[in-house]
């Protein structure tokens, strides 16, 4: 291997990441931007497919101890944002196909020939760059034509006492009865959403009468209330579909075995084993919650209220998201046992926690103090920016419905600041934060019952941490993310500036929701941003004098700038760092611009050969190569640091042959 492409060692990474104080180094990505591979891939990414596998296998490979994957709840053909997914039903999308064909695990259920003609049918991929555009719409048919394929084979098969798929039936049986709870009104919404669509007729694949891109609910003639309401006349109605539809309601079944056998399959495959270090696997607690569950679960949910988010210093619209809100008065049964509303997010987070070994929890705001909004007024963005906090506004004449789940009292109200300020409330008893945590206590307590420690669970706290929010994160030893792309360089008090992290804080240089740190980087250059970024570096770096090499560099070269405030991180007091994907390898292209609708949100993957490709780029700038930034953050620590590790630091920038 030429000396630029040779990976410095794993235990070297390790060995710095240890002398640095760092816990996890996690890479951020979701399942649609896996790369594939030319024999398996439909036009959306995988981290189940061959693909997939090889890419995990090169993450740590590179020294991550962790990945931090998207929701991977079901979405719909019309909205691929996986963070408006489904609460237990895994995405079909991403159900690896060639094991499916080739791993007798799976009884070789899909044809093989199948599989080739859909391969075939596809357009032909960019060889350019190292992101391309997931095909999601076109990914769809095929997908559903794959498994429709598969089902029909297994079906026939275990019908003729087939030996090849005994494994597979059986575990189907034991799956449809342990997970019918949910199985049911998922298939059932599937298949409705369908039928309104269409009129009662489907001529997809095989027959199937079920497609993902069905009406809302709210739209039906009927049926919108036949899975809450407790009436005979509705379990009539229920029993009577579920007859009608058993076929699509065992198929959508099997596809989620299938899943569910994949995901194991693949923790088994990252586990710790003689000379490999484990790969963990973090999960994504979305707060939002699918259409299909709003209709099995809105007798959960308090009327007239949507989620969202306020005006902010990254969207001062604010954001309508449209989430539902679960009722307080449904969080509490009898004395001491959780209510209906309590008792989903722990059977959620229950779910999870069996399948991930860490948690992040997206906009936990959303579980201590959400922001909502009426529903009833026809501009959502004038709705939500005149919303208000679900538990601190009990004086409020234009939401006076709110007054009744107030926790917050007026007294503790700062009514001169804006009401989705921070500081909006400024003080709070311990009783009332115990109220305000109800919610994440649920979340923690199954986290603990696993054997979490917190520092497994991640809190997306971005610009605003309201007061009850800081109270309730604090009591738990919980912290917040520190994105420093975003830091104001200013203000020395700004959240997002690493110098003011806490060990238990979660810190990165973008998000899903960011730009690139290589795209921002590149529009710095010969800009007064870039000098004022080199200067705070070389203060946090301590490299202050103006003849330093590393000074020199980060004015003139982009990439040193990356570099640099990549080790800004790890020098940081945080234990936990992530690294989005797009800023590994990188990209310039956006996965996602928050607070609009825009067709090419959520479908940047990386492309095949991402991995070998990510060599020759680190060596040149072009990519972020992990030893140079230790090798810069090992040196911050002065003389007796860099003389002490000085081995180390040697090996690490030889690595890709790029010295500080």
């Amino acid at each position: 291997m030429p000396a630029h492409d040779r990976p410095v060692a794993r235990e070297d990474l390790a060995a710095a990441l240890d002398i640095l104080g760092k816990r996890h180094l996690v890479l951020s990505i979701h399942d649609v931007s896996f790369p594939g591979s030319d024999d398996e891939d439909l036009g959306r990414g995988s981290p189940y497919s061959g693909g997939g596998r090889a890419f995990l296998a090169f993450v740590r490979r590179l020294g991550f101890t962790g990945v931090q994957l998207g929701p991977q709840g079901q979405t719909s053909r019309y909205n691929p944002s996986p963070y408006d997914g489904a609460l237990f039903a895994r995405d079909i999308l991403s159900l690896a196909l060639r094991p499916l064909a080739d791993d007798p695990a799976y009884g070789n259920v899909l044809p093989r020939a199948d599989l080739d003609d859909l391969l075939r049918g596809r357009p032909p991929r960019p060889r350019q760059g190292v992101t391309e555009r997931a095909d999601y719409a076109a990914a769809w048919p095929r997908q559903l034509a794959a498994l429709a394929s598969s089902w029909h084979a297994f079906t026939r098969r275990r019908a003729a006492a087939d030996p090849a798929v005994a494994d597979l039936a059986e575990a189907f049986d034991g799956f449809a009865r342990e997970h019918a709870g949910w199985l049911a009104p998922a298939g059932l919404y599937e298949v409705l959403s369908t039928a309104y669509r269409t009129g009662g007729t489907w001529s997809g694949a095989h027959g199937l009468r079920v497609s993902f891109d069905g009406s809302h609910w709210r739209t039906w003639p009927r049926d919108q209330e036949l899975w809450v309401s407790k009436s005979q006349a509705a379990a009539a109605r229920r029993a009577g579909l579920q007859r009608t539809y058993a076929r699509e309601l065992e198929f959508l079944a099997f596809c989620q075995l299938l899943l569910a056998r994949q995901h194991a399959a693949l923790r088994a495959e990252l586990a710790a084993r003689p000379g490999l270090p484990a790969l963990r696997l973090f999960g994504d607690l979305q707060v939002g919650i699918s259409v299909g569950d709003t209709w099995a679960l809105h007798d959960l949910f308090l009327p007239g209220y949507a989620m969202g988010a306020p005006p902010s210093r990254t969207n001062p619209d604010g954001q309508p998201w449209g989430y539902p809100v679960l009722d307080p008065r449904l969080y509490h049964g009898g004395p001491g046992d959780l209510g209906p509303a309590l008792r989903l997010v722990a059977a959620r987070t229950d779910a999870m926690l069996r399948d991930y070994d860490g948690l992040r929890v997206d906009h936990p705001h959303g579980l201590v103090c959400p922001w909502v909004y009426r529903t009833d007024e026809p501009d959502a963005y004038r709705a939500v920016q005149g919303g208000a906090r679900l538990f601190e506004s009990p004086c409020l004449s234009d939401h006076p419905r709110l007054a009744a789940y107030a926790i917050a009292r007026a007294d503790q109200l700062d009514l001169a600041l804006p009401r989705h300020a921070d500081g909006w409330v400024r003080a709070l008893d311990d009783a009332q934060v115990v109220r305000y945590g109800a919610q994440l206590d649920v979340v923690l307590a199954a986290a603990r019952a696993h054997g979490r420690a917190m520092e497994d669970v991640l809190c997306e706290v971005l610009s605003t941490q309201p007061y009850p929010l800081q109270r309730v994160l604090e009591g738990h030893g919980l912290g917040r993310f520190r994105v420093t792309q975003k830091a104001d360089l200013t203000n020395p008090n700004d959240v997002y500036r690493s110098e003011n992290a806490r060990p238990e804080d979660w810190v990165m240089l973008g998000n899903h929701d960011t730009p690139p740190i290589w795209r921002l980087a590149a529009s710095w250059h010969k800009t007064p941003l870039a000098a004022a970024q080199t200067a705070y570096l070389c203060g946090r770096l301590g490299s202050r004098s103006d003849d330093d090499p590393l000074r020199a560099r980060m004015l003139a070269d982009p990439a040193a700038l990356v570099h640099a405030k990549f080790a800004d991180l790890l020098v940081c007091p945080a234990r936990q760092v992530a690294v989005f994907m797009s800023d590994l390898f990188g990209a310039h292209d956006i996965y996602n611009a928050p607070g609009v609708v825009d067709p090419a949100n959520w479908t940047l993957r990386l492309r095949p050969g991402c991995e070998a490709a990510y060599w020759p780029a680190a060596a040149r700038g072009a990519a972020l190569d992990l030893g140079w930034a230790l090798a810069i953050a090992l040196r911050s620590r002065g003389p007796d640091g860099a003389t002490e590790h000085a081995e180390l630091i040697a090996r690490l920038e030889r690595g890709l042959g790029r010295p500080c």
